[in-house]
């Protein structure tokens, strides 16, 4: 074989392999598919971590006996200045519960502090009427799981399961506005407000704030 039929065998085979590779890699490889799968990932990174977990009157509380309702997750601890702030000085999170019960929303409290014990959480249940349950995660499974930090510190999952809103329940921490704000907004209310509406959730994610969870070592 001549040289110059070598190089123009070598050429169309170069010439072969890329237009292959170009082919293999069109829009059914990483177009809407891929965006796709990128929003399947995105989905799943924000569904709510499944858990059982027994309530203060001793019955058993499951995530998955709530599918098609909107839940509130409040992180807490009677302990807490943060959390008594919004029990003591104020009624916030009752207010709030008892706001969007006949709306499909279910209101847990989850007490994840290590030393906390049922009949602790019962004895706060009972003092203040709660219309809730307060659910017992003393090992800090569940905590860990969702990755709060602090109490109290709210997640609100929707009727799909997915984390709809996760952060501080207003901008008022001991009932006092965060710095440089002049209106008080309960976040944990707007998103609820959006969500049982059919609407959007604006403000998905804020900071929260309080006390850090007091998790078992």
């Amino acid at each position: 074989m001549t040289r110059h039929k070598l190089s123009l065998l070598t050429v169309s085979l170069f010439a072969f392999i890329f237009l292959t590779s170009v082919s293999y890699a069109g829009p059914g490889c990483c177009g809407k598919a891929a965006d796709q799968a990128e929003d399947e990932n995105a989905k799943r990174a924000k569904e709510a971590p499944q858990f059982t977990l027994t309530a203060h009157d001793g019955n058993e509380v499951s995530l998955s006996d709530l599918d098609g309702k909107i839940v509130v997750l409040e992180w807490f601890n009677y302990d807490c200045p943060f959390v008594k702030a919004h029990y003591d000085s104020a009624s916030t999170m009752i207010d709030l519960a008892n706001k969007y019960a006949d709306k499909d929303v279910v209101w847990l409290a989850i007490n994840s502090t290590n030393y906390a014990t049922g009949n602790d959480n019962k004895a706060f249940a009972d003092a203040h009427s709660l219309p809730y349950l307060i659910l017992d995660d003393h090992t800090g499974t569940v905590g860990r799981a969702y990755g709060a930090e602090h109490t109290p510190e709210i997640f609100i999952i929707d009727k799909t399961g997915v984390i709809a809103y996760h952060g501080a329940i207003d901008n008022a921490p001991l009932g006092r506005l965060n710095e440089g704000e002049t209106e008080k907004i309960n976040y944990a209310d707007k998103a609820l407000s959006e969500m049982t509406t059919g609407k959007e959730v604006i403000t998905p994610k804020t900071k929260p704030y309080g006390c850090t969870v007091k998790y078992a070592k």
